[in-house]
């Protein structure tokens, strides 16, 4: 999986979560130039993705993603709730979203197992 925030700390702590968990993390992007870049060199079968990017937004990544030989499962996450982001949550090819607050490996998991 491929872990994209532009926040550091956020990155480190959802590497750390995800990997204790047994996910497979494969690297880290900051924004949304490396992330694809990331997508297309690695082939993750799961994104995590910052919905408030600096080059893009996760909407728009999850969109381009959507349509990449890859195709990535993509879950969405902020540190806002998802009640900020209902239109573009409805309309968006993402898995899921969950809010950074909120992020546990059990939650993760049952989006990417699509059981939610």
């Amino acid at each position: 999986m491929l872990v994209v925030d532009d926040h550091p700390s956020f990155r480190r702590f959802a590497r750390r979560l995800l990997e204790t968990a047994g996910f497979a993390v494969v690297d880290e992007a900051s924004d949304g130039a490396s992330a694809l870049a990331a997508v297309r060199a690695l082939r993750p079968e799961v994104v995590l993705l910052d919905v408030l990017l600096p080059d893009t937004t996760g909407f728009e990544l999850a969109e381009l993603l959507s349509v990449d030989p890859a195709r990535p499962v993509v879950v969405l996450t902020s540190s806002r709730g998802a009640d900020e982001f209902d239109v573009s949550l409805a309309n968006s090819s993402a898995r899921g979203f969950i809010a950074k607050r909120d992020l546990t490996a059990a939650a993760f998991a049952a989006l990417v197992d699509g059981s939610s």
